[in-house]
């Protein structure tokens, strides 16, 4: 299980508690849709992050995947932040991005996405990957990351829940 963390001011505070917030409902329309056989692999509510910026997210994921970790990092804007569990990791460089791409042992293949908002939540069918990342028994389990993305980067990168494998193929238990 993954938790989102608190920093412990007003300001990260309220910026866990709008993400939160925005998660919930997004969880909750996911919920809404199971049981449907559309095949659409994303959903939209009052969307204003755009098709481009969910290429990011799977540009990002497939240079993870790759052990390209420095292509990777290419995607992260400086400044912005990650949170993998309950540690906000602040990246203020290229160098910051790559090693927190390297505290990652698994590679990522991107599966169901939604939009609520500025946010894109993206489901990942975990993989291993080249590199010194070593997912082993991770290998085949399904991760949910938030994403903010501002031109063109990431801005914000955050672990959220646990899911079932179901929700690879957009099926949220």
């Amino acid at each position: 299980m993954f938790e989102l963390g608190f920093c412990g001011t007003r300001r990260a505070g309220a910026a866990v508690n709008r993400l939160a917030g925005l998660l919930s409902v997004a969880a909750l329309l996911g919920l809404a849709g199971c049981g449907s056989d559309s095949g659409e692999s994303s959903s939209r509510v009052g969307s204003l992050a755009s098709d481009q910026d969910i290429e990011v997210v799977a540009s990002w994921a497939k240079a993870l995947s790759d052990g390209d970790l420095a292509a990777a990092a290419e995607y992260f804007a400086i400044p912005s932040v990650a949170q993998n569990g309950p540690a906000l990791v602040r990246i203020d460089s290229t160098k910051t991005a790559e090693t927190f791409n390297g505290s990652l042992p698994c590679g990522a293949i991107l599966g169901k996405t939604s939009v609520t908002g500025d946010l894109i939540t993206a489901t990942f069918e975990l993989t291993e990957r080249p590199g010194r990342g070593r997912c082993g028994p991770g290998v085949g389990g399904v991760a949910r990351v938030a994403f903010r993305i501002e031109d063109g980067l990431i801005v914000e990168w955050r672990r959220v829940g646990s899911v079932s494998p179901s929700a690879i193929d957009g099926q949220v238990v």
